[in-house]
Formats: C-alpha cells, sequence, structure tokens
C-alpha cells in the first residue's frame, strides 16, 4: 500500500520533519496539532483551555477533510494537557466540538494524559486517527 501525505493551507504548518496527516490505506492519522491560527502561524488563547481546545480541533477537522474524511469517521483522539485542572475546560469544549461534528452521536473513543507541551503557551496538543470510508 502507498502512503500518502496531508497537507493543507488551512491547519498550521508543521515546524519539524513531520506531516500534518498521513494516509495509508484507509488509515489517516493525524499529527499531534496544538491551538495555532493557521492563518497568522500564532498560538491563540493564552489561559483559556476551552478557546485552545476548539481551535486545536478545527485544525485537526481541516487536515481530515484535506485527507478525504471528516470528524465523523475519528475512531481515536488522544488528548494531551498540560495541567490536570484543565480537564474539565478541556473536556466541555471537546464534547461540544463532537456534538457539532459528529452527526451519528457515535462518539470516537479518546485518551487524555497530561503531560509538559513543547510550547509555554499550549496548554493542550491532540492528535486522531481515523478510518477513510
Amino acid at each position: 500500500m502507498t502512503k500518502h501525505i496531508i497537507n493543507t493551507e488551512n491547519a498550521p504548518q508543521p515546524a519539524h520533519t513531520f506531516s500534518q496527516g498521513l494516509r495509508k490505506g484507509p488509515i489517516l492519522q493525524v499529527s499531534g496539532q496544538g491551538p495555532m491560527d493557521p492563518e497568522t502561524a500564532q498560538y491563540i488563547g493564552e489561559g483559556d483551555v476551552r478557546r485552545q481546545t476548539w481551535r486545536t480541533l478545527e485544525n485537526i477537522r481541516a487536515i481530515l477533510e484535506a485527507g478525504g474524511t471528516s470528524v465523523e469517521d475519528v475512531i481515536m483522539f488522544r488528548v494531551y494537557l498540560r495541567d490536570q485542572q484543565d480537564f474539565a475546560a478541556m473536556n466541555e469544549a471537546y464534547a461540544e466540538f463532537i456534538e457539532a461534528h459528529v452527526p451519528s452521536a457515535q462518539k470516537p473513543c479518546r485518551t487524555t494524559v497530561f503531560v509538559g507541551l513543547p510550547h509555554d503557551v499550549m496548554h493542550v496538543e491532540i492528535d486522531a486517527q481515523a478510518v477513510v470510508v
């Protein structure tokens, strides 16, 4: 099976040596995304985990769509949070996003872990795996 790199200007460009997304067969893996505005290449929402979560998920959605799929087809999200105290705010924004973008109401799986993140302004990073139907 051939691998296809997914790249879109509607999500932040990778700053390092990885792809925004990679599809092999029906599997599309989206690299970890953060709360960066793709138009300005600036992190947004410093201190506002809800806003950062929503922006991060929008970046993932753009990559999914560039790869021929949607949030509806995500089977797994992995959420990386800097601070355990941010869990409730992240979870609320995540739930609203899923409700808005998964019309079947068949929620994807999710794991949330608490970690250090690569930039001080980042409170959340999320990656996703989807099956392209």
